[in-house]
């Protein structure tokens, strides 16, 4: 006899009640995704802080230096770095959150759990490496006498929700499309190093015109990025207008990519 084990069809809180109950696999697998990183590694953890640095001294040098992008008023490797800072989160996490259920095929089809947990593990690790560089962030402020603004850490909640929500709904709906489409591996990597610049990382959200600037708010990572800076460098008056416009995006994202999650969970374990 033949017996198929399916998830069940359940909404939000339901997967919110079975994370909890999943609790200790969630565990397991963070910390199993925190091992392969960095074990064997020759700098392990001090990765995270030198893919940042290091990203921060080239852009500092071409676009700050020979380019002259301007960094209103702020010193730019600090305004480049808090930028990186929540982008290396969004983009790291993304591209490892769309490959969580091919690379986790055996146990997808051995076994029910929700499969949720894969994801969310994932950006759980990639939080460790935001922490850690966050540590360069407070560095540089020291080495530049720059004190962060209150607004910033009072803030800091919501920008970084932001930034996790806006991957795991963008993750889920590439990951689930990896399941049956593999091309997918190779597209994000190279929509990713086009959305870098169509993002304001390495320039100031003013430089585009405020009849234009609620179409950079499509893309959640703006608000956030442009949000940071106001309220940590105190750059310019924080724009709340692109900030909603980005509370939106992620929203919408956030629901397309789960809606559309739940919908081809079922069949992971067959496709894969």
């Amino acid at each position: 006899m033949e017996i198929v084990i399916r998830a069940k069809k359940k909404w939000w809180l339901s997967d919110i009640k079975e994370l909890v109950r999943f609790r200790d696999l969630f565990y397991y697998l963070t910390w199993r995704d925190v091992k392969v990183k960095y074990k064997q590694t020759v700098v392990g953890v001090l990765w995270a802080l030198f893919q940042p640095f290091a990203t921060m001294i080239v852009f500092s040098i071409f676009f700050g230096k020979f380019v002259g992008i301007s960094s209103e008023g702020v010193p730019y490797p600090v305004f480049v770095y808090l930028g990186l800072l929540f982008w290396n989160l969004f983009s790291g996490s993304l591209n490892e959150v769309a490959g969580s259920f091919v690379n986790n095929e055996r146990i997808i089809t051995k076994v029910y759990f929700p499969r949720i947990i894969l994801p969310v593990s994932t950006i759980f690790t990639n939080v460790i490496d935001f922490l850690v560089a966050s540590v360069m962030f407070i560095v540089l402020a020291i080495y530049y006498q720059f004190v962060p603004g209150l607004t910033g850490i009072l803030l800091f909640p919501l920008l970084f929700l932001m930034t996790v929500f806006s991957t795991l709904g963008i993750g889920l709906l590439f990951g689930s499309l990896n399941v049956k489409y593999r091309d997918v591996r190779y597209v994000l990597p190279f929509f990713m190093q086009l959305l870098i610049f169509i993002t304001p990382v390495i320039y100031p959200v003013t430089i585009v015109s405020e009849k234009y600037r609620w179409i950079l708010g499509l893309n959640p990572m703006s608000g956030v990025i442009a949000t940071a800076r106001s309220a940590f460098l105190g750059t310019s008056p924080i724009d709340w207008s692109l900030l909603a416009i980005s509370f939106v995006s992620m929203c919408v994202y956030g629901a397309l990519g789960y809606i559309f999650f739940k919908k081809t969970e079922r069949y992971f374990a067959d496709v894969i």
